[in-house]
This record gives structure tokens, C-alpha cells and sequence, in this order.
């Protein structure tokens, strides 16, 4: 006899596939985003000043995806988070970690970020993100869409993410604190206002202002440690929304929160130790092995979930002349890398790009294609990849996005590209 669910699940899936090949009505509707934008950051010329120069931020259509495929993404995600508790895994990932995240303060990572391809054989996780960006972005973004297909549902994102993404930063402050909130919390990353997301930055602080806590922009050169408190321009700093791409944060200009941190006199979130337990690339090496998993304990059904995720070596001199042969088919990381930065597909590595590579410090993934999505452009029709983001709490899944682009890896040049909402059919 057929399993009911499992062909309510395969014709889902034939569903959203065809509507990503064949719906090409636009559902965004830019003026009331704009609307939604300026309201949430208290500003009438955020948008003039912030979206209208980022002409690939935002596609103009949706990506479609059955519920099948959000809840097996959902899986990995917990399967990976389990693993994460198994102490053998621990003592492996933080013996090649920097020393600073051995420390476990408590905080487990605001918005993490699980980056999906879509194979054929289902969901498979490509990456994973400790400082995951976009999200309160992709929220409105959600909001902002208008259903032009029959089949479609709403866009994949609770009204109350603002809500949802507060207790999220007051529960990483009891984590280490125990009780009470975080009276002041500063979003820190270097330059805040030339980063790409700058204008993420703004509505994080608004949401936060608007539901009680008070937030700054704080340029991570700008802190100061003095006196057992963590400052900037006078102000204390309570818990730190780090985007700092420093994840251990080695550099001089990082001193101040450094010290803070190894101190604990502050809370900081996403931290090194959440880095090294979770978006090293070379934990991948870990997680795509069942082996290894099996004898460390891994319960049966997890087990089973992580089978999705691209087998993954470490690149070391003496296996980089197999890495070369099988380069076509391998995907090629750095492993302290972020933002898609210095990744090369296989079989557009020059002889250049090898000796670096070969020199150590990369990994090898299981290259699996990105699904597509088509648009028009001008009345044709084009081609444009599509990866899936699941942006998580302690392992809830908080938001789901898509991004549309061209070329090896995400990025936001792509015209018809950018970030785009998920409707589940």
C-alpha cells in the first residue's frame, strides 16, 4: 500500500517546482515595502537613503517550496544542534578552534544562519552561519509580497518576528546572566554604516527601542573596556548583537571586546565559542561523516538527517593531488572564510588558485548544484540560482528566505537577484 503523506509530499514538491520554473508574476509591491521599511525604522527617508542605491537588494518574485522540504530543512537543523551537545564532538571541533572559544559563557547564537541547496534527493545544507544577516530585512520583505498564483500561501514568516527576535536576545542575556534584561545592546561590526546591510542595523535598533531597550550602532574600534564595563562613546553596553566577521576576535582593533568577553562583564551573541561549535567550516568535515558520528554516539534519527549534508574533507598536502583530480566535482572553502569569500567551483580553479589552495586551509565539499529559479527580465525569460536560508534560535526556526543570484556564490549584483520570500505550497 503507498503512504498517503509520502505522495501528498512528492506532488507538494512537483508543485513548488514548477511554480519556480513557470510563475513569473511579480509579487513584490516596492511601495508598500518602502512603507513598511520607513515605519519600522522611524525614518520617511530610510528607504530614499538605504534601499532605492541597492538595486539587486530585493527580487521582484518569490521562491516556492512544499512544506515537505521546510520541515526536512528543520531537521538538519536540529540534528546539527544535537550534535553540537555530544562531548566527543566538542573536544574535536574546539582542539582546532582558537583558545578563546573554549570559553562557554551560555549564550547558544542569535539568529544563526543554515544555508540549503535544493538537490534533486531533497534539501541538502551547503553552510552554516553564525552571523547570519538579513533577517529582520527578509521579515518585511515577507509582508511585502501580493499572491498572484492560485496555489500560494503566505510567505513563510510570523507577524510577530520582532517580538520573536527580542526574546531571542533576552534569552541569550539569562543564559549567562540568569535573570533581569539587557538594558542597553549595541549592534558592532566594523564600519557599520559602509557594510552592504547597514540598514539591517537600523531596524534592529528600532525594534529593539520600540519594545523597551535601548540599542546603538557601535563600530567595534570605537569600545571601550575600563573599570569592568564594556562602553562606547560613554554609554554601557549591556549584551553585544555581534557582525563582526573576526570570529575570534584576534585583530588589535577588537581589544576592548576581547577582553570584555573572556571577562564576562558582557554578553555576546552570537560569541567565538558558538563560531567554533557551529560555522567552522571544518566541522563539516564532522558532520558529513556518519562514521565517526555513529561512534560517538549520535542518535539513530539524527544520524539519518545529516546524511543531507555534502561530504566534506579537510584539504591537506597529502591528499591535495586527489583534490585536484576530483576537483570537478568538489566545491572548494576557505575555513575561517564568510560571505561566500575566496570559494571556487571545482572546475573554474586555475593552477594559480590551486597552489594556494593546496597549501592548506580550505575544505572539499560534494558540489551540489544550486536548484533554479526563472524570472523575466524585460519581458524574458532568464535563469537565476537559488540557495535557501533558514534563520534559527535554538534550533526554531525563525524565518525562512531565499536568494537569487548569478555566478559561483550569493551575492547582491545580480539584476533580478537579491533576497526573496518563500511561499510554501
Amino acid at each position: 500500500m503507498s503512504d498517503p503523506d509520502a505522495t501528498s509530499s512528492s506532488a507538494d514538491h512537483t508543485l513548488s517546482e514548477r511554480l519556480n520554473q513557470n510563475c513569473f508574476c511579480v509579487t513584490l509591491d516596492r511601495q508598500l515595502l518602502c512603507e513598511a521599511l520607513e515605519h519600522e525604522a522611524a525614518d520617511p527617508e530610510f528607504c530614499e537613503a538605504y534601499i532605492r542605491p541597492k538595486a539587486h537588494l530585493f527580487a521582484n518574485v518569490p521562491v516556492f517550496l512544499s512544506a515537505s522540504q521546510v520541515a526536512d530543512m528543520q531537521a538538519v537543523v536540529v540534528a546539527i544542534e544535537a550534535t553540537t551537545r555530544l562531548a566527543s564532538y566538542k573536544a574535536a571541533v574546539l582542539s582546532w578552534a582558537p583558545e578563546i572559544s573554549c570559553e562557554d559563557h551560555g549564550p547558544i547564537g542569535a539568529l544563526m544562519g543554515y544555508d540549503f541547496h535544493l538537490g534533486v534527493d531533497g534539501p541538502r545544507l551547503i553552510e552554516i552561519n553564525t552571523n547570519a544577516g538579513g533577517a529582520f530585512l527578509n521579515a518585511l520583505l515577507a509582508r511585502a509580497q501580493r499572491a498572484c498564483c492560485a496555489e500560494m500561501d503566505m510567505p513563510l514568516v510570523p507577524q510577530t518576528f520582532g517580538y520573536a527576535a527580542v526574546r531571542m536576545f533576552q534569552e541569550e542575556w539569562v543564559r549567562q546572566r540568569g535573570t533581569g534584561t539587557p538594558h542597553r545592546i549595541a549592534i558592532v561590526d566594523d564600519n557599520p554604516e559602509e557594510q552592504y546591510l547597514y540598514p539591517e542595523f537600523v531596524l534592529v535598533r528600532q525594534v529593539l527601542a520600540a519594545r523597551g531597550i535601548d540599542a546603538v550602532i557601535a563600530d567595534a574600534s570605537n569600545l571601550r573596556y575600563e573599570g569592568g564595563q564594556l562602553s562606547v562613546e560613554g554609554k554601557p553596553i549591556d549584551l553585544v548583537y555581534n557582525r563582526v566577521t573576526d570570529f575570534a576576535f584576534e585583530q588589535p582593533e577588537y581589544r576592548a571586546l576581547r577582553e570584555a568577553y573572556r571577562d564576562g562583564a558582557v554578553v555576546v551573541t552570537p560569541n567565538p565559542h558558538n563560531h567554533a561549535l557551529l560555522a567552522d567550516k571544518r566541522n563539516l568535515s564532522l558532520l558529513s561523516d556518519p562514521t565517526v558520528l555513529e561512534d560517538w554516539g549520535l542518535d539513530p534519527t539524527h544520524l539519518a538527517r545529516l546524511r543531507s549534508i555534502p561530504r566534506t574533507v579537510l584539504v591537506t598536502p597529502e591528499n591535495a593531488d586527489d583534490m585536484w583530480k576530483s576537483r570537478k566535482g568538489l566545491f572548494f572553502k576557505p575555513m575561517g572564510g564568510h560571505g561566500g569569500k575566496a570559494v571556487y567551483r571545482g572546475d573554474k580553479v586555475t593552477k594559480g588558485v590551486w597552489a594556494e589552495i593546496e597549501r592548506g586551509g580550505y575544505v572539499a565539499q560534494t558540489l551540489v548544484r544550486p536548484s533554479e529559479r526563472m524570472i523575466k527580465i524585460d519581458d524574458v525569460p532568464q535563469v537565476r540560482k537559488m540557495d535557501v536560508r533558514l534563520y534559527t534560535y535554538d534550533s526554531r526556526v525563525l524565518l525562512v528566505a531565499a536568494r537569487l543570484y548569478q555566478g559561483q556564490t550569493t551575492n547582491f549584483r545580480t539584476p533580478g537577484g537579491g533576497f526573496a520570500p518563500v511561499f510554501v505550497v
